[in-house]
């Protein structure tokens, strides 16, 4: 497959990553108290990051010229679309689990640790299998399809996180308190070390974010395979993932037709990267670009104006659960 070819120094990649790690740790001690994040604190943070993103996108087109600038964006704005999917399963398993809004935080703090490691490995997985067998693209093509298929058809079906085969693994193997202890993921409880209802939920969370990683990282490979903009792209849209769930999960509802958008997104992109490898070859990014945000602003369009006078709960807090409480336990009520 041919592609964007540029040598990144070693010291860019370890600068940029090193960067991302500091602006992790920026975001973990603003907040690093259990307080429950408000629409207006969340719309702050959601605007550095993605001004942020952004901005990486003008250091790319400094450096190595509008192609390049222009490739980035496009892998981040579809990242940051399908990232708002991550945010409707995040809040089904909040409220699944009744997990009070004060230690929401926590829990996707480290999920979005664990969504980084894990699209760096798929990045490269992938863009290997790429570059050196061919008819992977037909492989990773059509699976992007038939995902954006089942989540066009599929959106309704109830989802039930507590018989996710990964968290039914770790009640079975690890001692699991089915109890809210604070923001705790491990306590003692008759001399022995348990999970606490918290480290379920975290384990919910990861679970069920690597069907995404695998779903985002192959639309953006459909993209590029250029490892450096597939790993920049995925990491500063993850980075404000955190943020965006607090900022959109009381809007979730004005959201109704934003999976059709979604789903036409996937498929475009398995349609690109099947192409990729016919006559046809890689379709512009000008016309990616274009039919990316066109895509998005068409589906959060028709989904505000059909959902148009629907109340929120952005007053409230993201899932309208109770506040974190004084020290003692607390059961959720999907611990089964």
């Amino acid at each position: 497959m041919n592609d964007l070819s540029f040598p990144v120094p070693l010291w860019v990649w370890a600068a940029v990553t090193v960067g991302i790690c500091v602006m992790l740790a920026v975001d973990l001690v603003a907040h690093r108290d259990n307080h429950v994040i408000g629409f207006r604190e969340a719309a702050v943070w959601s605007s550095v990051w993605i001004a942020i993103g952004l901005g990486f996108g003008l250091v790319l087109l400094a450096w190595q010229g509008g192609e390049v600038s222009s490739t980035y964006y496009a892998g981040y704005l579809i990242e940051k679309a399908l990232s708002i999917d991550n945010v409707f399963v995040f809040a089904l398993v909040f409220s699944f689990f009744a997990v009070p809004d004060a230690y929401q935080h926590k829990v996707l703090f480290w999920g979005v640790l664990g969504a980084l490691a894990a699209r760096l490995v798929f990045i490269f997985v992938g863009a290997e299998l790429l570059q050196v067998f061919f008819w992977t693209a037909y492989v990773f093509g059509a699976f992007l399809i038939w995902t954006g298929w089942k989540m066009a058809v599929s959106k309704d079906e109830e989802v039930h996180p507590d018989r996710n085969p990964v968290v039914r693994l770790v009640k079975k193997l690890i001692p699991t308190d089915p109890w809210f202890h604070d923001d705790r993921f491990f306590v003692r409880r008759n001399g022995k070390r348990v999970a606490t209802l918290l480290f379920v939920v975290l384990v919910a969370v990861e679970a069920t974010d690597l069907i995404f990683a695998i779903d985002s990282v192959a639309a953006v490979l459909a993209i590029t395979t250029n490892t450096f903009l597939v790993w920049t792209a995925n990491a500063f849209a993850v980075l404000g993932l955190r943020s965006l769930y607090f900022c959109l999960a009381g809007l979730l509802r004005r959201f109704a037709y934003l999976h059709y958008g979604l789903a036409v997104l996937l498929a475009f992109a398995g349609v690109k990267l099947i192409l990729s490898e016919t006559p046809v070859g890689k379709l512009p990014i000008p016309l990616t670009l274009g039919v990316i945000v066109v895509t998005i602003t068409v589906s959060i369009g028709w989904s505000l104006i059909a959902t148009r006078g629907r109340p929120d709960e952005t007053a409230d807090g993201p899932t309208g659960n109770a506040p974190a409480g004084d020290g003692r336990p607390t059961r959720g009520t999907g611990s089964g």
